[in-house]
C-alpha cells in the first residue's frame, strides 16, 4: 500500500492538514500524520504524537515551552521529525512526505525532507516559497510549491494549490512505491551501470562532454552538476554519501568564487566530500581563471580595471591575477591533500576554459603557471597522483585522459575490496 507521511503543526494548520488527509485518502494513498506541534492542542489527531517527536529529539517539550523558548522548541521539534520520517522510511512506511507551512513549519519539515535518501517523494507548500529558498532545500531534491496565500484556512485561492500539492505526491508515491528509486549507496540499480559525477560550466562543456561520453563508454553512467554554487553543494552531498563510485570534477571555479567573493560560491567545503568519504576523484583546475559576478554593474570596483568579460545579461567574469592562481592553487592543494581515498589531478597545461585557452580572451601562461607550481608545490610529498596533459581543458584528449585515469582508479579499489 502507498503511504504518505503528512508533517506539521497540528495547533495552527490542523484544520488544513485535515483537509489534505481526506484529498489523499480519497485517492486510495494510506496516511500517516506527524504532529509537530510545539503550542496548543492538535486541532486533529495524529499517528505520531509531537510527545513521540519529541522523545526523538531527546528532549522535554513540556520543559521548552515552560521556559517560553519558542525557537529551542522549533529547533527540537525539527530534530525529532527527522529522527521520525527516517524511522518510518526504514519501517517501509513512507513512500512520499508532503507538509505545508509558515517559516516555522518549513523549516521544520524540511529538515526532515533534507534527512531521506534521493528519490523519496518530498512536496512543501509554504508561503516562503516565492523567496530565497536555499536555507530550506540545501541540496535536497525537495519540490517547494508557493502556497500564495497564507495557509491560514481552506479557500478560493488555497483549496486548488492544496489539492494539486495531495495530488502530485499521492502519485509521486505511487510511482515510487513501484519502483523503490531512492539511491542507495554501492547499489547502482537497474543495468548496474556505476554512476559517476562530474562538474561542469558552460566554459568547460566540451572538455567535460568528451570525459562523459568515454566514461560511459567504459561502461558508467554520468551525473553532471552545473557548477553553479548550488550545484558544487548537491555533488559535494551526495558524494559525502558515497552515492558515486567515482567524481570527475573538472571544474572548480566555485572555489575563485567563494575566495574572493563571487556570485556563484559553494561554499568553503567544497571539495571536500569525495576525499573525505574516500571515494576515487579525478580534479582539474577548471574554470579557476575567473570569478563570477551577476550583471556587469555588480563587478567591485577594485576589479574594473581587470579584464572584464560579460558571459551573458545575468553574468560577469572577472580574470583571475598570477596572486589569485598562486592562492588558489595553494588551496586546491590543501584540499586535495586531505582525501583518504584514491585522488588524481590533472593539469591542462595550455589553458583552463574556453575564454582561457590559446587565443581566448584570458589565455595567460603566466597566471596559471602561478597556479600550477602552487599546485605542485603543495601536493610534494602526498598520495595525490600529479598528471599533466599538454593541451587545453576543452580539447576531446584532455577529456579522455581524465576519464581513463578515474576508470583506472575505481577498478583499482573495485578489485582491492573483493
Amino acid at each position: 500500500m502507498t503511504m504518505v507521511v503528512l508533517v506539521g503543526t497540528l495547533d495552527t494548520k490542523g484544520l488544513e492538514y485535515g483537509w489534505l488527509r481526506e484529498r489523499l485518502l480519497r485517492r486510495g494513498v494510506d496516511v500517516v500524520v506527524v504532529d509537530t506541534g510545539v503550542a496548543g492542542s492538535p486541532r486533529i489527531p495524529a499517528d505520531v504524537e509531537r510527545a513521540e517527536v519529541a522523545r526523538a529529539a531527546g528532549v522535554d517539550l513540556e520543559a521548552l515551552r515552560a521556559r517560553g523558548d519558542r525557537g529551542a522548541a522549533v529547533t527540537a521539534m525539527a530534530r525529532g521529525a527527522e529522527a521520525t520520517v527516517l524511522r518510518l522510511h526504514r519501517e517501509g512506511r513512507l513512500h512520499g512526505v508532503l507538509a505545508i507551512g509558515g517559516s516555522g513549519g518549513t523549516s521544520i519539515a524540511t529538515r526532515a525532507m533534507r534527512a531521506l535518501p534521493l528519490g523519496v517523494p518530498k512536496v512543501m507548500v509554504s508561503s516562503m516559497a516565492a523567496g530565497d529558498v536555499s536555507p530550506y532545500v540545501g541540496s535536497a531534491d525537495i519540490t517547494m510549491m508557493y502556497s500564495v496565500v497564507d495557509i491560514a484556512g481552506v479557500n478560493r485561492v488555497s483549496e486548488p494549490i492544496l489539492a494539486n500539492a495531495a495530488d502530485a505526491v499521492a502519485g509521486m508515491a505511487e510511482g515510487f512505491a513501484a519502483a523503490s528509486r531512492a539511491l542507495v549507496p554501492g547499489e547502482w540499480g537497474g543495468d548496474g551501470a556505476p554512476p559517476v559525477a562530474a562538474s561542469m560550466a558552460g566554459v568547460t562543456t566540451p572538455g567535460v562532454d568528451a570525459a562523459r561520453e568515454r566514461m560511459t563508454e567504459l561502461g558508467y553512467e554520468v551525473l553532471v552538476f552545473h557548477a553553479s554554487g548550488a550545484g558544487g553543494r548537491t555533488l559535494e552531498s551526495l558524494a559525502g554519501q558515497r552515492l558515486f563510485a567515482g567524481v570527475l570534477d573538472l571544474t572548480v571555479c566555485e572555489l575563485a568564487d567563494d575566495l574572493y567573493g563571487g556570485l556563484l560560491t559553494a561554499g568553503p567545503d567544497r571539495l571536500t566530500a569525495a576525499g573525505r568519504a574516500g571515494v576515487p576523484q579525478v580534479v582539474s583546475p577548471g574554470a579557476l581563471d575567473m570569478v563570477k559576478f551577476g550583471p556587469v554593474d555588480t563587478v567591485p570596483e577594485r576589479m574594473r580595471d581587470r579584464h572584464v568579460h560579460v558571459h551573458n545579461p545575468s553574468i560577469t567574469v572577472v580574470r583571475t591575477t598570477e596572486e589569485e592562481c598562486a592562492e588558489l592553487g595553494r588551496l586546491l592543494a590543501a584540499k586535495l591533500r586531505g582525501a583518504t581515498g584514491p585522488t588524481a589531478v590533472c593539469l591542462p597545461l595550455r589553458g583552463l576554459s574556453t575564454l582561457g585557452q590559446p587565443g581566448g580572451p584570458y589565455h595567460d601562461p603566466a597566471a596559471d603557471k602561478a597556479l600550477f607550481d602552487a599546485l605542485r608545490d603543495g601536493l610534494r610529498g602526498s598520495a595525490v597522483e600529479v598528471v599533466e596533459v599538454d593541451t587545453h581543458i576543452n580539447d576531446p584528449s584532455f577529456g579522455r585522459a581524465a576519464a581513463k585515469l578515474l576508470h583506472r582508479m575505481i577498478t583499482r579499489v573495485s578489485t582491492t575490496s573483493r
